[in-house]
């Protein structure tokens, strides 16, 4: 049995939805952003493990690379079995302890320990890249199309908060381990496990309170590898319709276009702080909580705009500050100019990334939100491969040269934004409600 919202769901559970965006968000900003990748780059695989230069970022995007493709090998595939079996909240759960205990293990890493590193950054980026499709497989079932922009931007701004507290929680507890005289190697472990409580907690209201209301199909399958030849079916499914599904599948393949230039900032951009403008862990901390809070803005104000004057338009202009924010940072020898391109990377990067959740919400057909969102899950982690390998292998290629490697991020800006013209919200609309 099928559900699609026609009214939003109870407070409790809109709240509890939009805390997994606060939980999760520790891990995005202490790990890939801002403190762990740094210190793998610079002490894990720096120079001092006798590694040339531009070796630990090329290593770091390899292992965020791997990570990656393993999402783009099940996204789709785990999203279907989910519809078919009602089974989004239990996935969702395996992924995010899976998660959490990964990211638990990486407080035993250090210098010289690059493998055990790799091994525990792809296993547990893949769960949760995974966790985020499938708790954004949730918003249909909770939002009616008219309040889908307005929820997702919420969520994703509440998501930053969550983001600015945890790296603000770290920030103190990093100066105040300097004080006594710790280094990297200390205080670093520790920010991990302030990052894994905080998920864990704050993710618990999720599954206290959000509601599974798909119905599983009438004839369940007994194993893994029959609920496995479904999935694979209904992806065929909709891979033979993709005619009728046109505008979802060009704004995927705009999705991975520009994606794969956020996805490059997300994960570069504390490592070109240090390497290219000079900043310190501290300075860079700073930076990036900054910029959590023009990216709350970001989503808030424009998750507003989206329901008001539809979702594309609102992608465009995102698009255009993304396109003028690269440039500035590029064009920038100041740390001036860098803290100006990097809070228009904030207010684009939180409405880009709810807006872009929002527009598959609103062409996804009743009852098939997990296979829909594995699309979209597979088109962001799709871009999360190429975009960060592209960087690393520039900086490779180049000696260390971060200017050069962050101009090509540029160029996925424009194309994605042109790609996004040929996109018909009305018209993706409509076919989602015909394929209900």
């Amino acid at each position: 049995m099928t559900f699609t919202a026609r009214e939003l769901a109870p407070r409790r559970e809109l709240v509890s939805w939009a805390l997994y965006d606060f939980a999760n968000s520790g891990y995005t900003t202490v790990v890939l952003t801002a403190i762990f990748n740094t210190y793998f780059v610079a002490v894990i695989a720096g120079e001092s493990s006798g590694l040339e230069p531009g070796t630990g970022t090329l290593l770091w995007s390899i292992a965020i690379g791997l990570s990656n493709m393993l999402i783009l090998l099940t996204a789709p595939v785990l999203g279907a079995i989910a519809d078919y079996s009602a089974n989004k909240k239990r996935i969702l759960a395996v992924s995010t302890l899976g998660c959490v205990a990964m990211t638990a293990m990486l407080a035993w890493s250090g210098p010289d320990l690059i493998v055990f590193t790799m091994v525990f950054i792809i296993g547990s980026a893949f769960l949760f890249g995974t966790s985020e499709n499938f708790i954004a497989a949730f918003l249909p079932e909770i939002s009616p199309p008219r309040h889908m922009g307005r929820i997702s931007g919420y969520a994703w701004g509440l998501g930053y908060v969550g983001g600015l507290i945890v790296l603000g929680t770290c920030l103190l507890y990093i100066e105040y381990a300097k004080s006594l005289g710790h280094g990297s190697e200390q205080y670093v472990p520790v920010t991990i496990l302030i990052t894994v409580v905080v998920y864990g907690l704050a993710a618990l209201p999720t599954f206290l309170f959000l509601k599974e209301r798909q119905q599983p199909g009438a004839e369940l399958p007994s194993g893994l590898v029959a609920y496995t030849k479904i999935g694979f079916s209904r992806i065929a499914t909709t891979l033979k319709h993709r005619r009728q599904f046109r505008d979802l599948f060009r704004f995927l393949l705009a999705l991975f276009v520009y994606g794969c230039g956020i996805y490059t900032v997300i994960v570069i951009a504390a490592v070109y702080a240090h390497e290219a403008m000079g900043f310190e862990t501290t300075d860079t901390i700073i930076m990036i909580m900054v910029v959590n809070i023009t990216a709350a803005l970001g989503a808030f104000i424009f998750g507003m705009i989206q329901d008001r004057f539809g979702v594309k338009r609102t992608l465009v202009l995102t698009l255009l500050i993304w396109i003028a924010a690269i440039t500035t940072a590029w064009v920038g020898e100041s740390r001036t100019i860098f803290w100006i391109a990097a809070n228009l990377i904030g207010v684009a990067m939180g409405a880009s990334l709810s807006g872009g959740r929002a527009l598959v919400g609103l062409f996804t057909p009743a009852g098939r939100s997990a296979e829909f969102f594995g699309l979209w899950g597979l088109s962001m982690k799709a871009s999360a491969v190429v975009g960060p390998l592209s960087y690393g292998f520039i900086t490779w290629y180049t000696g260390g040269d971060h200017r050069q490697a962050i101009l090509s991020t540029l160029t996925f800006f424009i194309v994605g934004l042109l790609l996004l013209f040929l996109v018909d919200e009305g018209r993706g609309r409509e076919a989602a409600v015909i394929g209900e």
